[in-house]
């Protein structure tokens, strides 16, 4: 499994090619203003709850603002937010809080050593696959791919992200690669990494 998401991870990589968002940064700034109570006011959301979008590939936002009004990722709050969203919006928004900068954040130092090896290495006796191969080495993903960058995202966001994975409660996911990736890992690992990301930068 290692060396299949690897060579996908390549092969994506060298492909890929810049990915810009479309959109009017400006004219998302002031759109932004339904997002700010959640994601903050430049994206850097106050809540570990609720995911920083400040630094994140547009082409990633995109994804989930569409998935959330079709109905291919659910979430309480956020779909009915995406819903009367035209396409223009999403492109607007995406190009907003693609281009503000993400705040670093810190991982628990108890944390690190067991996420790091996760992250890096993976767990080869339970097959499950390294972080890395995906999102990179810093965390910073690949756009073209659809990989998301996490480096500094919070972990708390990051802990449920990972069960919702495991457990079938989010499945928008490209080719099902999060979910048979966490279907190994236990809650230990999960909150292990989702530290490690938290300080990854």
């Amino acid at each position: 499994m290692n060396k299949w998401l690897v060579s996908v991870s390549i092969v994506l990589a060298m492909t890929a090619g810049a990915v810009q968002a479309a959109g009017d940064a400006a004219a998302g700034k002031t759109k932004s203003v339904v997002c700010l109570a959640c994601h903050g006011p430049d994206g850097n959301s106050p809540n570990p709850t609720w995911p920083k979008l400040a630094g994140q590939h547009p082409s990633y936002i995109k994804k989930q603002l569409g998935d959330f009004k079709a109905g291919a990722r659910k979430d309480n709050l956020m779909s009915p937010m995406a819903l009367p969203l035209s396409a223009q919006d999403v492109e607007d928004l995406a190009a907003y809080f693609s281009s503000q900068k993400r705040a670093p954040g810190t991982a628990a130092a108890d944390k690190v050593a067991m996420g790091e090896k996760m992250y890096r290495a993976g767990n080869a006796a339970t097959g499950v696959a390294a972080c890395m191969a995906c999102h990179g080495p810093t965390g910073i993903g690949n756009p073209g791919a659809l990989f998301p960058r996490i480096s500094g995202q919070h972990a708390t966001y990051l802990e449920k992200a990972l069960k919702d994975f495991r457990s079938g409660t989010r499945t928008n996911d490209t080719g099902n690669m999060m979910q048979g990736v966490v279907a190994r890992m236990t809650d230990t690992e999960i909150a292990a990494v989702a530290q490690y990301v938290q300080g990854l930068r």
